[in-house]
C-alpha cells in the first residue's frame, strides 16, 4: 500500500458527487429544490430500475414533496437501500426534511435523477468535471485496466483475501476508487475555492439538519448525545459537519464497505486534512490513534462513528 495506491473509498464517493451536484447548481444547471418527481419524464415506478421497488412510494403523499436537496442531506425518509426494507421497497420513515435518515438509496436516486437529465452515465460526466482536471488518474467510478498496477484487494477481520478492487458499475452512494493522493488534491482544490466558488461552498457546508442521535444509524433521537451536541454534528449537503469545535469549522466523510474502510476529515479555518484509506475491515480500529496522535484531532464524534 502506497500513498498512491487505489483503494475502494467507499461512501467518500457521496461527498464527490455532491461536489459535483453543487457545481451544476453553481452554472444554474440543476435545482436542488424543484422535487425529484417533477425533474422526471415519468413517474419513478415507470423507469426500469425502480419498476419492482418505488411503486409504494410514488403513491405516498409526501413523495411530491422529496427535494434533491433532502436526497443530499439524508433528510428524504428513504432507507440506506430499498434491500434492507422487511419488503425490500422504498418508502419514507418520515416527512422529508423532518429527521435524519442515512441513504445510499437516495444518493444514488439523485445520480438517476442527473444522468436521466443529461442522458449520460455519471462515470463519463464526473470524470470530466473531476477527477480529469484535477488530475485524479488514481481516480473512477468504475474499474479501469490501468488501475491493475496499483490497486488494493480487499481483506476482512481475519486478515483472510475477499476480492480483488473492480468497482461497477457507477453508483454515487459508493462505487468510487481512489487514492490517498488523489484525494488530497481534490481536498486542496475545494478549499482553494477551485472546485466552487466561496458562496457555493458555503452553501455546501451549510447545516441541513442538527443530529443528536448517540450513533449514525439510529432512528431514535432520544436520549440525546452529548457527544454530538458537543461538537455541534450536523449534515450539510453531501458532507457531514462539525460547527463548533476548538479547530472551528470541519467537513467530514466516511466509508465503510468489504474490505473498504476510508475517513476524510477537514478543519476549514486550517485548511488541514487527514485521510485515511485501508483495504482491511480492521481498518477503522486505526482511525481513533491516529487521528489523535498524529492529526491532533480529538474532536470526531466516535461512538456515533461506531468506531
Amino acid at each position: 500500500m502506497e500513498t498512491g495506491t487505489t483503494t475502494w473509498a467507499a461512501s467518500i464517493t457521496k461527498s464527490v458527487f455532491a461536489t459535483y451536484v453543487m457545481q451544476l447548481v453553481e452554472r444554474g444547471q440543476f435545482s436542488l429544490d424543484v422535487p425529484v418527481a417533477k425533474q422526471m419524464a415519468q413517474a419513478l415506478d415507470r423507469y426500469e430500475p425502480y419498476r419492482e421497488t418505488a411503486a409504494e412510494l410514488v403513491r405516498d403523499p409526501a413523495w411530491p414533496k422529496v427535494t434533491p436537496r433532502h436526497l443530499l442531506s439524508h433528510t428524504s425518509g428513504l432507507a440506506n437501500f430499498a434491500f434492507l426494507e422487511p419488503d425490500k421497497k422504498m418508502r419514507l420513515a418520515f416527512a422529508p426534511g423532518a429527521n435524519y435518515r442515512y441513504s445510499g438509496e437516495g444518493i444514488n436516486l439523485l445520480q438517476f435523477v442527473i444522468e436521466q437529465k443529461y442522458g449520460r452515465n455519471l462515470d463519463g460526466l464526473i470524470q470530466e468535471a473531476l477527477f480529469t482536471p484535477l488530475q485524479m488518474a488514481s481516480t473512477g467510478m468504475t474499474y479501469r485496466a490501468d488501475f491493475a498496477a496499483n490497486i488494493a484487494d480487499r481483506y476482512d477481520a481475519q486478515e483472510r483475501f475477499i476480492a480483488q478492487t473492480r468497482r461497477s458499475p457507477a453508483r454515487a452512494a459508493g462505487s468510487m476508487t481512489s487514492s490517498a493522493e488523489d484525494l488530497a488534491r481534490f481536498a486542496i482544490a475545494l478549499m482553494d475555492g477551485k472546485l466552487l466558488k466561496p458562496a457555493t461552498r458555503t452553501r455546501m457546508f451549510a447545516v441541513q439538519i442538527p443530529i443528536r442521535t448517540k450513533q449514525q444509524f439510529d432512528l431514535e433521537a432520544k436520549p440525546e448525545s452529548a457527544e454530538a451536541a458537543q461538537v455541534g454534528l450536523a449534515y450539510g449537503l453531501g458532507w457531514g459537519l462539525l460547527t463548533k469545535t476548538k479547530f472551528g469549522p470541519a467537513f467530514f466523510k466516511e466509508g465503510h464497505g468489504d474490505g473498504a474502510q476510508t475517513y476524510l476529515i477537514c478543519f476549514s479555518k486550517q485548511k488541514s486534512c487527514m485521510i485515511l484509506m485501508t483495504n482491511s475491515d480492521n481498518g477503522e480500529r486505526t482511525f481513533r490513534p491516529l487521528m489523535e496522535k498524529i492529526f491532533g484531532n480529538t474532536v470526531t464524534p466516535w461512538e456515533w462513528e461506531g468506531y
